[in-house]
């Protein structure tokens, strides 16, 4: 197997960063991190010029970018967006779905499969996110309320045939969807409450059943009342549940990104970008599922509506909003964006990490004094697939 050396960094190790460290990277695995320079005569060296060499950047949340959608369902549109991730220094995602009739369901996902399978470069898909459809009318947000049903099991069985959905989110206060709940923890998925009306009972009596993570806290479900919970009052004081969280600072006001963190602590937030296709593109119009998106100074919302339809958010933008809103260090902030969202889907021991043993997906980052980076080089499975040319 190639050998990779990764020298002259600072390394984010678990324990702590080691300061001139060298990563040595054998194939798609980490096999060593040793202090100071010395590498094997073999290895390839990778100089990183004295960057942050931390664990790539992970988006279990995420509908498209650079003009492409998930529901898009072509390998190009996949391969599109997997090279403009790459480029923010995300090394794997999770391409989302949106509630849709049942074709184009399943054709996304035989497209996701098929790309999984046959990587081409740039960020890997590691699973699907299966968005709705069997959330609520009440709190559609973006997605199509013709499309929202309950769960039907003749269709849930064939979305998850694959074997690669590693989250779905739903409205657990529907009778129907609560079988799901448990299929899909038995099929090694996580869900999430999410698009839902659900009381704080409601989501609390479906922890037990596999409901481990709330999507886009805040939005698309019910409210934190002081005399009644809802689905947010759960999700804060739930330690089963995992929080995403959308720092585009529209979809969150900095106080309530620092209240998530403070309630639920660096080990439980996920930071998520919810992106949609006009992500690293111009102001303009757009399709998100059929719907016109009219997107303006950061805000993406459908035309015809008002509500807010995803967002233009990347990983390391909504990464140092993150560190802005709650004053925390790089060091600090990165396990939301890295460690956790790999432990939300059940991959918590081969990513997110920089460890003998894992997968060798890495950024180098060029900071200063932990308070602002920039993406100077993203690895994935020990492979160069992006550096910063200027």
């Amino acid at each position: 197997m190639s050998l990779l050396a990764i020298v002259n960094g600072d390394v984010l190790t678990p324990q702590k960063v080691l300061e001139d460290a060298t990563v040595l990277i054998e194939g798609e695995r980490i096999v060593e991190i040793r202090q100071g320079g010395s590498y094997p005569a073999e290895a390839t060296m990778l100089d990183a010029q004295g960057g942050l060499v931390a664990p790539g950047l992970i988006d279990i949340h995420v509908h498209g970018s650079a003009g492409y959608d998930t529901m898009d369902a072509t390998p190009q549109a996949l391969h599109a967006m997997a090279t403009f991730f790459a480029a923010h220094g995300v090394t794997s995602f999770l391409p989302t779905t949106v509630t849709a009739e049942q074709t184009a369901l399943l054709a996304a996902v035989e497209n996701a499969t098929w790309c999984q399978r046959h990587y081409q470069g740039g960020a890997r898909i590691i699973g699907l996110h299966l968005e709705g459809p069997y959330i609520s009318a009440a709190h559609p947000g973006a997605q199509p309320v013709p499309h929202i049903r309950p769960a039907d099991p003749a269709e849930y069985t064939r979305l998850f045939a694959r074997g690669n959905v590693r989250l779905i989110s739903l409205a657990p206060e529907i009778a129907e969807n609560r079988p799901l709940i448990e299929y899909a923890a038995a099929q090694g998925a996580s869900v999430a409450v999410g698009h839902s009306a659900a009381t704080y009972d409601d989501v609390m009596e479906n922890v037990p059943r596999g409901l481990n993570q709330c999507c886009h806290t805040f939005n698309g479900m019910s409210r934190l009342h002081h005399r009644e919970p809802g689905a947010v009052g759960a999700v804060l004081t739930c330690d089963e549940i995992y929080a995403q969280a959308i720092v585009d600072l529209v979809h969150l006001h900095p106080a309530i990104v620092k209240l998530l963190v403070r309630a639920k602590g660096t080990e439980r937030v996920v930071l998520i970008t919810d992106a949609m296709r006009a992500a690293g593109l111009s102001d303009g119009e757009y399709d998100l599922a059929g719907q016109s998106v009219t997107v303006s100074k950061g805000r993406a919302y459908l035309t015809y509506g008002n509500s807010l339809a995803g967002s233009v958010l990347t990983m390391d933008q909504g990464l140092r909003n993150l560190m802005q809103a709650t004053e925390l260090s790089l060091i600090e902030a990165l396990p939301m964006a890295t460690s956790v969202p790999a432990r939300s889907i059940g991959l918590g021991h081969e990513l997110g990490l920089l460890q003998p043993g894992y997968v060798a997906d890495l950024v180098i980052l060029k900071h200063n004094d932990g308070r602002d980076f920039q993406v100077e080089t993203t690895i994935v499975q020990g492979n160069v697939v992006y550096q910063r040319t200027s």
